[in-house]
């Protein structure tokens, strides 16, 4: 049976906000080099509403990485650097007295935007930490008793360096579970690298994206094509299971204190429906699930001390997990 012209322009419409999603890749590249993963990561998150944890060195080009995303989505970004002594209504907006009106009013904060780059989140204590919290889970920030929705879409991109944890405060596993996916941001290779010193000696300036040739791909008309064409994203109860399998093997393994929540499992689930329909297809595979599983998980697990003396990584367990569950046929 044919579908219906209503059907066809709705296929044909995510049809377009596909296409226009996997041209972001090109787009980023004009600035960002060789960070795929991380940039359909970033999309990926954007699709299920989720947010980022982002982990690299310095200088790996994580913000700019942030930046050139909402440049080529045209979607409004801002940057927070978190420290020791920021306060949350730094992050989240505060009310001011108006002398001229003898009243208070609401002055927002950084996070009234699309895409917040948290930059560093672990320098800044529990307490300025957690005013994200709300602001994460219900897209929105309460000050003085009244609730003010952020803008849609909305993002956290969080940065955390993996070394010099001096002076840090680690992100509770509560708050790590917030976040949707955690992508590390490797070094380029040597290649990579080459052609990051050969854009710079030709003039490419970071601070001028318009200059590199970043144009707006897509919108956020795109997103919100994407988004219900992903909600329509078939997933067979033999997914689902696999999906459950592999969450409660990380609570028996040996090596963990912790193993993934069913929030986890609920993550797992969505991001896999994302790549599905990313990678074109209306419906959800075992490989989909495999693919997203390292991003998805690996912060929801804590290792056990002994197992992190012998050199074993969160990556490594989940790994040895998916080869050892039963895949679906």
């Amino acid at each position: 049976m044919a579908p219906t012209t209503d059907n066809a322009g709705s296929t044909g419409d995510a049809g377009s906000a596909r296409a226009s999603l996997e041209a972001l890749r090109a787009e980023i590249a004009k600035a960002v080099v060789g960070q795929d993963p991380a940039v359909t990561g970033l999309v990926v998150a954007l699709l299920c509403r989720g947010h980022v944890l982002l982990e690299g060195v310095p200088g790996v080009a994580k913000t700019l990485l942030v930046r050139t995303l909402a440049s080529a989505l045209e979607l409004n970004t801002k940057r927070v650097q978190f420290t020791p002594d920021l306060m949350p209504s730094d992050v989240t907006g505060s009310l001011v007295y108006d002398t001229r009106t003898a009243e208070f009013s609401f002055q927002p904060g950084p996070v009234f935007t699309n895409l917040l780059l948290a930059d560093e989140i672990n320098r800044t204590p529990p307490k300025t930490q957690s005013s994200l919290l709300e602001a994460m889970e219900e897209h929105q920030v309460t000050v003085d008793g009244t609730p003010r929705p952020l803008p849609e879409p909305f993002l956290v991109a969080a940065t955390q360096n993996p070394v010099e944890y001096e002076g840090t405060y680690p992100l509770p596993e509560a708050q790590l579970d917030r976040f949707l996916l955690k992508l590390t941001i490797p070094l380029p290779s040597r290649q990579d690298e080459i052609d990051v010193l050969t854009r710079h000696a030709e003039g490419f300036n970071p601070r001028d994206l318009e200059a590199a040739g970043v144009r707006p791909v897509a919108g956020p008309a795109d997103l919100e094509t994407a988004r219900a064409a992903v909600a329509k994203t078939a997933i067979s109860p033999e997914i689902t299971a696999y999906v459950v399998d592999i969450c409660r093997a990380t609570r028996e393994s040996p090596s963990l204190t912790l193993g993934v929540s069913p929030r986890g499992a609920t993550a797992l689930l969505s991001t896999s429906r994302a790549w599905a329909w990313l990678t074109g297809r209306d419906y959800v595979i075992p490989d989909d699930v495999k693919a997203l599983a390292l991003p998805t998980l690996r912060h929801r697990v804590q290792l056990r001390p002994e197992a992190e003396m012998e050199g074993v990584t969160a990556d490594a367990v989940i790994n040895s997990i998916l080869a050892h569950v039963p895949v679906p046929r």
